[in-house]
């Protein structure tokens, strides 16, 4: 059973989601038969009108023949699984685990897998424990959790956003929608989480801030920016391409450096930013505001989860929820 602790733990939790049959199917009991007809008084017998010359016997219809039932591709005792089935125990794996089960070979394998969970599921049965009351339990709350999963996920994809509300975050939201695209030359100090280049020595902070506004004096001085970086950043990644840190928009950086960024003037070469990784010194290439109509997808995804939630509790406030408000307040302890 290679696989099975996995199916075990997805079934637990997805079987009342997978479309199965009962282990045994009881049947209905007996129909009781209909009491006799009274016979009518006599009286009320003469009076009827003489019997109308019966009926020419019409043909029947002969009862349409019900459709073959789908053959089976796993039979675990009276429990009969069709491919159908079998195709929905797959997809109601997680992705991840789906992967695995794609080829004939691993297909046989889940259904090996698949049919010894079942055959311990049916032994479950047979011995009575799936009506213990604590499992019943367990049972319903799984059952439960994965419905109202499923639905707040569907109300998550499908809830409609108005135009008006997601105008109305755009405009309170806007600099949310802002890029800069910019370059910098880092220069780091002791503590540093960026390593020190090969060849170059461990500078104090004080050391750093120094070579910082030094690099800012030979840039203002009239020298390449892109140049300087190449020969003097520590953040190697962006300094062997010139400092370029391409666009970026907010939350992307940490705050000192987004601060400085997006309040910089396009061209202008900052003062030295002090960051966790060391002195910047940033130069902002490009301001980039969008519209409403480019952020609008994004905005609507934003404003699904919350407009979802909105849809619960909708579904809460109309649905009849009493509690026994005597059986959850604490009794008063008797004196003694």
């Amino acid at each position: 059973m290679k696989h099975l602790p996995i199916v075990v733990t997805v079934f637990l939790a997805l079987a009342a989601a997978a479309p199965g049959q009962t282990p045994a199917t009881k049947k209905a009991p007996a129909a009781s038969p209909k009491p006799a007809a009274a016979k009518a008084p006599a009286a009320r017998t003469a009076a009827r009108p003489a019997a109308r010359p019966a009926a020419k016997p019409t043909a029947r219809k002969a009862a349409p023949k019900p459709a073959p039932a789908e053959p089976a591709v796993i039979t675990v005792g009276e429990r009969r699984i069709t491919k159908d089935e079998f195709e929905n125990y797959l997809k109601a794996l997680p992705p991840q685990v789906q992967a695995r089960f794609q080829t004939p070979d691993t297909k046989r394998e889940f259904a090996k897998d698949l049919s010894e969970l079942f055959t311990l599921a049916q032994e479950a049965e047979k011995r009575g424990i799936g009506d213990r009351p604590q499992l019943k339990a367990q049972l319903d709350i799984q059952r439960s959790q994965l419905l109202a999963n499923t639905l707040m996920q569907e109300l998550m994809s499908a809830a409609p956003v108005d135009d008006a509300a997601m105008q109305a975050y755009f405009e309170k939201n806007k600099s949310q929608y802002e890029q800069v695209a910019g370059r910098h030359i880092l220069i780091r100090f002791k503590g540093s989480a960026v390593p020190v280049r090969e060849g170059k020595s461990e500078l104090s902070e004080e050391e750093a801030l120094a070579k910082a506004n030094e690099v800012r004096a030979r840039i203002a001085g009239g020298a390449d920016f892109a140049d300087v970086a190449k020969e003097e950043s520590d953040d190697v990644g962006s300094g062997s391409n010139g400092g370029a840190l391409g666009t970026f928009g907010r939350g992307q950086m940490v705050p000192e450096f987004e601060n400085a960024a997006f309040a910089l003037p396009v061209g202008e070469v900052s003062e030295p930013v002090k960051s966790q990784f060391g002195y910047h010194v940033i130069q902002i290439q490009e301001q980039k505001h969008q519209t409403f109509e480019q952020a609008k997808a994004s905005i609507e995804q934003r404003l699904r989860p919350e407009r979802a939630k909105e849809l619960a509790e909708e579904i809460k406030t109309k649905s009849n929820v009493q509690v026994d408000e005597a059986y959850f307040t604490p009794q008063p302890q008797p004196q003694p």
